[in-house]
């Protein structure tokens, strides 16, 4: 559905985005328009050095923040397809300051939907993140706020053809900011700090999510949250492939921060239905029921009480698969110890 579509892409200078861009160009050559819309111009900057509206007609790059929602409204017009991964992310900075975390995570939101109803937009696809799940800090919560806001935004779209929906996921392989990259800095002081032991996090390549959200542009009805059926792995198992050598001294977990992710709760799954490559949490008071939405797509409830949790996950990751999946993603010219 994205061939002579106009596209765009909030917080599109980040990890997710270049990927999206990258991946999109490959695919989808008869793409009108491609818009990259964030608020860092150094951000965009460096990234036209590598994607040049010179090299790829289509792309524009456009400098705004989802807090201007005269600036969004400017930068739908003609959009068909808008992917959202725009947020303030980390959580230390979100505790110390909660109300701009609020205002770009969930006022940022509503203006981004607003602006969608507003013009001739026809899918929506929101990024979210497993700390939405059951939140302990400020930053889960703006972003379990945001996905209240895509899911709900269905209820009020009149007769207009769009549709909202919202991708969960957790860790990123190799995202700035997430633990792999932070290991590969400190493996030359021979020091890998491990917050708690027991400690475990869901894995996704960046590529995954990115075909996550272009699976979700296809088949989504509207205001389902989408979870992936993807490996844990434990943080010593990390440590043990990125710096086997090194020290792992336990520091203690920080403020708002899980030992283990959770993407789907216990009351989530009254509303959840298995999908086979992934789950989806369906809305409450939707146009469709469940069993229309299984008949459909061919998924079935799952268990009363389900939970899924990268602790309990029945799928993890050995040392070696961590090794070759850093290579593969996030390290691929200085080897990693084998």
């Amino acid at each position: 559905m994205l061939s002579n579509k106009s596209i765009l892409i909030t917080g599109g200078t980040g990890s997710f985005g270049k990927a999206f861009v990258k991946t999109l160009l490959e695919r989808y050559p008869t793409i009108k328009r491609l818009v990259v819309f964030s608020r860092d111009e150094l951000k965009q900057f460096e990234m036209e050095q590598q994607f040049s509206g010179r090299q790829y007609a289509g792309l524009r790059y456009f400098i705004g923040d989802v807090r201007d929602q005269s600036r969004l409204h400017r930068a739908l017009e003609g959009i068909d397809v808008v992917i959202h991964a725009a947020a303030l992310k980390q959580v230390p900075a979100a505790e110390y300051n909660p109300f701009e975390c609020i205002k770009t995570n969930v006022l940022g939101a509503q203006n981004l939907i607003e602006a969608c109803l507003d013009s001739k937009v026809q899918r929506v696809v929101a990024l979210s993140t497993d700390k939405a799940a059951a939140p302990i800090n400020l930053y889960g919560a703006t972003k379990l706020c945001s996905d209240k806001l895509f899911v709900a935004a269905n209820n009020i779209k009149g007769d207009r053809d769009i549709r909202f929906s919202v991708v969960r996921y957790g860790n990123v392989m190799g995202s700035r900011g997430s633990v792999v990259p932070f290991f590969l800095e400190k493996r030359s002081s021979g020091v890998l700090p491990i917050t708690d032991p027991d400690m475990t996090r869901f894995n996704i390549s960046l590529q995954d999510g990115v075909d996550m959200v272009l699976w979700a542009f296809e088949n989504a009805w509207g205001g389902e949250v989408l979870v992936p059926k993807i490996p844990s792995y434990r943080i010593t198992d990390l440590a043990q492939a990125i710096g086997p050598e090194c020290k792992h001294p336990v520091i203690g977990i920080r403020p708002g921060e899980k030992i283990h992710e959770e993407m789907i709760t216990a009351s989530d799954s009254f509303n959840t239905v298995d999908m086979g490559k992934y789950y989806a949490i369906l809305p409450v008071g939707a146009k469709y029921t469940m069993q229309d939405y299984c008949d459909k797509v061919d998924a079935k409830s799952v268990e009363k009480g389900f939970s899924y949790n990268s602790g309990s996950n029945s799928d993890f990751l050995t040392v070696d698969e961590l090794r070759y999946l850093i290579k593969m993603h996030v390290d691929p010219n200085h080897s990693v110890t084998t």
